[in-house]
């Protein structure tokens, strides 16, 4: 903004803004945070939910896998009570499923199983539940997916009702 000043018989320049023009811009700057900050909010919920979801997936896509591929059964056991993961195997002449690692966190963010699932992989590429079903849930803030798992293995993601 520039404004002319007569006097004396000669001009000089003034720039700069008026406080009204600098408490406006204040206001509207406010006004737009105030409505992005729910928006980033949800949009933060959604990703550590997908990020939840994405480990998951590749838990059950990487232990069918290994199945296939070392020509024995494997299973991967999500827990309810702790979030977690455990793959584990059962090879040739072996009597039971022993663990492969330790267990898994689904996600560094407190997310919730709504129950506990066993998906036993043939080396035939077949997916069966022993525990729970080929479906599960997981929550956080509000938020829900729905993993569904086919019987060879496909995944497919929903939102919850």
């Amino acid at each position: 903004m520039t404004t002319q000043i007569i006097g004396n018989n000669s001009q000089r320049k003034i720039r700069g803004y008026t406080l009204i023009e600098l408490l406006m811009g204040l206001l509207i700057g406010s006004i737009l945070s105030a409505m992005a900050i729910p928006q980033v909010r949800s949009q933060i919920l959604q990703y550590r939910l997908q990020g939840a979801v994405s480990s998951a997936t590749w838990a059950i896509q990487s232990t069918r896998y290994q199945s296939l591929t070392e020509g024995y059964p494997y299973q991967v056991v999500f827990t309810k009570s702790n979030n977690q993961y455990q793959v584990r195997d059962l090879p040739t002449g072996a009597t039971s499923y022993a663990n492969i690692g330790s267990a898994v966190p689904l996600s560094g963010s407190p997310v919730a199983l709504n129950q506990d699932t066993t998906l036993q992989f043939l080396p035939n590429g077949s997916v069966t539940a022993t525990v729970g079903a080929q479906n599960f849930t997981i929550t956080y803030q509000g938020f829900c997916q729905k993993v569904n798992v086919t019987n060879y293995g496909n995944i497919s993601l929903s939102s919850c009702p």
